[in-house]
């Protein structure tokens, strides 16, 4: 079981370097445009009213989906001082309690999230003239993630295979 939990792992860790390099052009996506207006409204004084808005849809995605890749690599921060003096049984439960309650945020993002897409279908981004649902798509989409990943961390540690936690080193596929 823990070779297949490993092979799993291994493509797990490939889609999440996807996830961080996706979220980091996002990143400098944003950053060019928000230049790119700078430049536009003190350079050619004459802004782009579109780098705004497409720039808050691109934080919103590098934003869910680095939390979600951090989520699987342990790199958010936890208060993990009684841990220290715990047997590691009891760690390895707590940590699990913490993985299962990142998966019911991650689903109550994915529930308002859709919820807030419904809402906002028949409605129109105006700088852009797409749906405003797009906007929540990052939500839901980073929501799923987050629940994918803290399972796999779950499913990890049911056959005894370790899990990165915030300050460890990674762990290897």
């Amino acid at each position: 079981m823990q070779e297949t939990v490993l092979k799993l792992s291994a493509v797990i860790a490939r889609a999440t370097k996807v996830f961080l390099w996706l979220a980091a052009a996002g990143l400098v996506g944003m950053t060019v445009l928000i230049g790119w207006q700078v430049w536009g409204r003190f350079v050619l004084n004459d802004t782009p009213t579109w780098t705004e808005t497409t720039s808050i849809l691109l934080l919103g995605w590098f934003i869910f989906l680095g939390a979600a890749v951090g989520v699987r690599e342990g790199n958010h921060l936890s208060f993990d001082v009684l841990l220290y003096v715990l047997p590691e049984r009891v760690q390895r439960l707590l940590h699990s309690v913490s993985d299962m309650v990142v998966i019911a945020f991650g689903a109550g993002m994915v529930w308002y999230g859709w919820q807030l897409a419904e809402t906002t279908w028949n409605t129109t981004i105006p700088n852009l003239g797409i749906s405003g649902a797009v906007a929540f798509f990052s939500l839901i989409i980073g929501g799923v993630l987050m629940i994918l990943l803290s399972l796999e961390r779950l499913l990890r540690r049911a056959v005894g295979l370790n899990t990165s936690r915030f300050g460890d080193d990674p762990v290897q596929e």
